[in-house]
């Protein structure tokens, strides 16, 4: 597309420069940049460009342009909009996606820019613009709509507004209602929250109450009555009739090419790439979404054209939700291109800097500083792996439906055809954290797999749950991985039954790694503490110029430097050498001056490759939600996400390219908790971005309020949020109401630690892999005090089977010392005497540990585990019974939910002697306005349990808690 000055708005001179927002108001049919204090702030009469530029890990910035168009806008700003943004778009290139917006029914997008949400004002620029913050406060009312972002809309402040199926927010001059509609969701419910908070803070300056109304509620409370008073007093609501803005464009997806200012209807029986042309430009009616697609080589003239006519596609009273999003050709989105039965891997368009170039001449000569139009040089960073590495490892190989534990000196040391686990200990901010982790080699086989999923997901149950999880395939490690192992060496062939039957079934060469056989190693890393070695075939083919290799027989060792390499590489040579063959003299070789024995070893010379085994790079993180349902996944895009999007009913999955992370919330049912594993599977599977994502990408499986520093890393992260106690919409409001901050006694974080290296503080510097945990050490935390002392009796920390280390308890509500905490120890024992007596086992309850749907049988527990030498071992045994018995008491709590309606009050606040003591509640009753997780710390068992006891029993462990 030629590119002239005409084209060129002077508004638009140095624009998309660097990421950031950049907005535009129409005035006379020109666009005026906005100051950046206006940024969120329409106006119902105007219309507005906004830029939005992304600077994107390669180096690129991506634009994408909205025009948005108030509900009282003229016809004429509104197509002046639409012609501007194709004319940004010529400025920046001819490469940005483009997309209309229509007061009322904007893209997720575009709300995503102005969190938490946008009130537009009435007024603009040509009838002159109202200030309210000059005028009283006006009593109004908002209707909220929205899972992940809010549409919020002003409507007539009357009953006949309400409804069952929205949640509505009520702007009095000195109380915030929020009202939410008995058929609203939780999240939703949450989400709208947020648009309270901004009220608050916008309109009100922060001070101001903040109530929440239930729909179904009647006059439950002071506020529900105050609520009903502004609408005359209760009465029921009416029912939500359907409008024409509920109704939603249904129709068959249909392709146009524009002539002459007309779309005119292609005839085909099915959509493929071929239909179009680059000279032309088109548009796709999708119903809901209207693309106009516009070909390299066609004009400017033509793609405003082309607007034109998708705008009048559009225009009428029975498409207000239509959105019209404009691609250029080679620069389509997943969207569109999801459209058409067969989309190319690449196309056989001419994609240059040719329009980008020309404009940054012109803009040049007018002294327009021009860096950053241009592509920037891709950033060369070496990845971190954003874990302390001074934690406890240990490695099993799993053998049939066993798992062998491995000695230290063999943690490092791999074989292609099996499959291992792994579990790692590091410290967190306040407790042990834990990655357990399955590794599947190249050729291990689907059976052990099956084996590997299976053990992995019961040292998870044994550790309550709390640990992340990681599934990694040969090839495919990420640095988190390499780096807890720091050395890590995979040998061809494999060691365990599966294989070994493999082979004899398929009659294939038993090729398993021997010390005096042949055999050759590439050897890659960035440093010490990263540093690998794989055996790869021994011939001459398999070197590279880019790599070291070392090559022995049962009688020689040498060492072959690619010119490529650097002295680093050669020091990771050494450091292997030491693992792969000590105490051996080795024959450097370099490239080029290679001896003749050295050839004949790898079979005669012939030619290699110089250019370096790619891995899968990092991309710019992209969030999704995700429902899981009949074994069919359906995903949402987030876009412009931070912590507070993640809500604990529901799973996400956080998408990297490189690794994915599977996002477990603490209120998602057992059920969706165990597809976990078959998430990831699942949208790796099915490549919802068509980036062609390898099935063996890792996976990991993070769960709420034990996530890892290398998830945490995408997020500006807050661990008080994810140790909050209730739903989304309890743990916001409590933060609302207290005024943006969550309520939380959080413990100070630990010192920082170095995730490139070991660490530079001098304890943790000491700490060593191969320690064990001192028996002193609290092996299980947050036992209730009845427990504690009944485990007490049977426990022998010196009898403790070391090869699985012991469960740590998250705490949801970490609290420091307190003056009462010292009487805790004398009422731990008087309710250890009373529940000791009727404190029975509960039943055994399902596995919910994430895992494959096909995953194989579980192994008889008949069958030994070959790695714990002690299991025979009485009092190691009674001590894994009462670990077992902790795990099953604890884990009711998830089954019972507190009452529907009632606050939940801190322990503090609720026993009889508190110096804050709770009002308004009924006192005979204290210990339900407890949380789940409080109850059971306290009286040691779960909601129903209690209730199902006698009264008297009842009585007498409230009286030891001062509850009654």
């Amino acid at each position: 597309m030629a590119v002239s000055m005409r084209d060129l708005d002077p508004a638009f001179q140095g624009a998309g420069q660097k990421a950031g927002l950049e907005i535009w108001r129409i005035e006379n049919f020109r666009p005026v940049p906005i100051p950046k204090s206006s940024y969120g702030k329409f106006f119902t009469g105007d219309s507005y460009v906004v830029l939005k530029t992304t600077s994107l890990k390669s180096g690129a910035l991506r634009h994408d342009i909205h025009y948005w168009l108030g509900k009282d806008t003229s016809q004429d700003e509104a197509g002046a909009a639409a012609i501007k943004t194709v004319e940004l778009d010529a400025a920046l290139g001819g490469r940005a996606v483009q997309y209309r917006e229509v007061q009322g029914h904007e893209t997720e997008k575009f709300l995503s820019y102005f969190k938490p949400c946008i009130i537009p004002q009435e007024g603009g620029v040509a009838s002159g613009f109202k200030h309210a913050e000059a005028e009283e406060h006006q009593t109004r009312l908002f209707v909220c709509k929205g899972k992940h972002v809010v549409h919020v809309k002003e409507v007539p402040f009357a009953r006949s507004s309400l409804s069952h199926d929205d949640i509505f927010i009520l702007d009095t001059k000195s109380k915030i209602f929020q009202f939410n509609g008995s058929n609203s969701s939780i999240q939703e419910r949450a989400k709208a929250l947020e648009v309270v908070q901004y009220i608050k803070d916008t309109y009100h300056d922060g001070k101001c109450e903040v109530a929440a109304i239930e729909d179904g509620k009647l006059m439950a409370d002071a506020d529900t009555g105050e609520f009903w008073g502004f609408f005359g007093g209760f009465a029921p609501l009416p029912r939500k009739t359907t409008t024409d803005e509920d109704k939603i464009a249904d129709s068959p997806t249909k392709l146009f090419w524009v002539e002459k200012g007309q779309a005119e209807p292609v005839d085909t029986d099915s959509l493929t790439r071929e239909l179009l042309d680059t000279y032309k430009c088109y548009i796709l009616d999708c119903g809901l979404e209207v693309f106009v697609w516009m070909g390299r080589n066609t004009s400017l003239d033509e793609r405003k054209v082309a607007s034109g006519a998708a705008e009048e596609l559009v225009r009428g009273a029975d498409r207000p939700k239509s959105h019209i999003i404009r691609v250029i050709e080679g620069f389509e989105t997943v969207m569109f291109r999801s459209k058409f039965e067969s989309w190319p891997e690449t196309t056989d368009v001419a994609v240059s800097e040719d329009g980008r170039g020309k404009v940054a001449a012109l803009l040049r000569r007018q002294g327009v500083n021009v860096k950053g139009l241009l592509k920037a040089a891709p950033a060369k960073e070496e990845p971190q792996p954003y874990i302390d590495v001074t934690g406890n490892l240990q490695v099993w190989r799993v053998d049939g439906k066993d798992k062998v534990l491995l000695d230290a000196s063999d943690h490092s040391k791999f074989y292609g055809g099996d499959c291992y686990i792994f579990q790692y200990s590091y410290p967190g901010e306040d407790k042990e954290e834990y990655l357990i982790g399955t590794w599947f080699g190249k050729k291990s086989v689907e059976e052990e797999r099956a084996s590997a999923i299976s053990l992995a997901s019961k040292m998870v149950e044994s550790l309550k749950f709390l640990p992340s999880q990681a599934r990694i395939y040969e090839g495919n490690e990420p640095i988190q991985f390499l780096t807890i192992l720091q050395s890590f060496i995979v040998f061809k062939g494999g060691l365990s039954t599966g294989y070994k039957n493999y082979i004899a079934e398929t009659e294939l060469p038993d090729e398993t790694y021997k010390e005096d056989s042949v055999a050759l190693f590439r050897v890659q890393g960035s440093g010490p503490d990263n540093m690998q070695s794989i055996q790869v075939e021994p011939v001459a083919s398999s070197l590279n110029s880019s790599y070291c290799y070392i090559l022995h027989n049962d009688s020689s060792v040498f060492t072959w430097s690619g010119n490529l390499t650097t002295s680093d590489d050669h020091e990771l040579v050494e450091r292997q050498l030491d693992l792969i063959k000590p105490n051996v003299q080795s024959k450097p070789q370099k490239e080029g001056s290679e001896s003749e024995q050295f050839w004949d070893l790898l079979g005669g010379k012939t030619e290699y490759p110089s250019q370096k085994i790619g891995r899968e790079a990092e991309k710019d993180p992209r969030l999704f939600s995700c429902t899981f349902s009949n074994g069919n996944l359906k995903v949402a895009e987030i876009y412009n996400f931070t912590q507070d999007d993640l809500m604990t009913e529901d799973i996400y999955i956080l998408n990297c390219h490189s690794e994915i992370f599977v996002w477990v919330g603490q209120e998602v049912d057992s059920r969706s908790k165990l597809h976990a594993l078959t998430i990831g599977e699942k949208f790796l599977e099915n490549d919802f971005l068509l980036e062609k994502l390898s099935r063996e990408t890792p996976i990991y499986i993070v769960m709420e309020g034990s996530e890892p520093p290398f998830f945490t890393r995408f997020f500006e992260w807050d661990s008080a949020k994810s140790a909050m106690h209730g739903n989304s919409f309890q743990r916001k409001l409590a933060i609302v109401k207290n005024g943006g901050t969550p309520i939380v006694d959080k413990p100070k974080r630990r010192t920082p630690v170095s995730y490139g290296g070991r660490s530079s503080v001098p304890e943790k510097s000491q700490r060593s892999r191969s320690m064990s945990f001192s028996p002193e050490r609290v092996r299980v935390r947050g036992r209730s005090p009845a427990f504690s002392a009944l485990a007490a009796n049977f426990e022998n920390p010196n009898a403790r089977n070391l090869s699985t280390p012991p469960p740590v308890v998250r705490k949801l509500y970490p609290r420091s010392v307190t003056p009462d905490s010292a009487k805790q120890a004398s009422k731990s024992a008087a309710i250890t005497a009373l529940s000791a007596s009727f404190e029975q086992p509960p039943p055994a309850r399902q596995v919910i540990m994430p895992r494959s749907v096909k995953a194989s049988p579980e192994r008889p527990k008949s069958t030994p585990e070959k790695s714990t030498p002690e299991s025979n071992n009485k009092e190691n045994s009674i001590s894994s019974r009462i670990e077992s018995l902790t795990i099953q008491e604890d884990v009711k709590e998830g089954e019972v939910e507190d009452e529907e309606g009632l606050p939940i009050f801190p322990y503090e606040r609720l026993k009889i002697s508190s110096t804050d003591p709770v009002t308004e509640i009924d006192v005979t009753k204290r210990e339900t306005y407890l949380s789940s997780a409080e109850f059971r710390e306290k009286f040691g068992m779960a909601k129903d349990a209690f209730y199902k006891m006698p009264k008297w029993k009842q009585n007498k462990l409230k009286m030891a808690l001062q509850l009654f």
